[in-house]
């Protein structure tokens, strides 16, 4: 049986459910983590970070109040202290991250996920916007 799939998920973001749909789309029901709700532990949030291959500041929001009102942007916040700012404001953490049985990926833009899904999808799809990514056969177009 394979590993069920995980997406840090945050429903107010078009990027997010469209990740979300793309897993749907393979017919995988993935478990959700509303992660501004339930945020990951500091271990959880280093492993995918690291899994992920991106650096500390990668994987934060920058567009986002606490990211200038804390003044993140200066380079003497070492990634202990910026993980530390992203457990107390979650918001400062990128999303979606999706993790599969094949890797672990911060999906922006949201068909990323399809590197790391294994079932290949089922229908047609187009994201919010109207762009569309998968064509009728299940074949990727982007």
């Amino acid at each position: 049986m394979s590993q069920k799939i995980k997406i840090y998920h945050n429903p107010a973001c078009g990027t997010s459910r469209n990740t979300l749909e793309l897993i749907r789309n393979a017919g995988q029901e993935p478990e959700v983590i509303e992660y501004l709700k339930t945020p990951p532990s500091k271990e959880e949030l280093i492993t995918l970070i690291e899994k992920s291959g991106l650096s500390v500041r990668e994987a934060m929001r920058k567009n986002v109040e606490p990211y200038e009102k804390l003044e993140l942007e200066q380079a003497h916040w070492t990634d202990e202290q910026l993980i530390d700012y992203m457990l107390e404001y979650p918001i400062l953490i990128n999303r979606p991250f999706v993790v599969t049985e094949l890797g672990i990926k911060l999906c922006r833009p949201s068909e990323l996920v399809l590197d790391i899904l294994s079932a290949p999808q089922l229908h047609a799809f187009s994201k919010e916007d109207g762009e569309m990514i998968i064509d009728q056969d299940g074949n990727r177009i982007k």
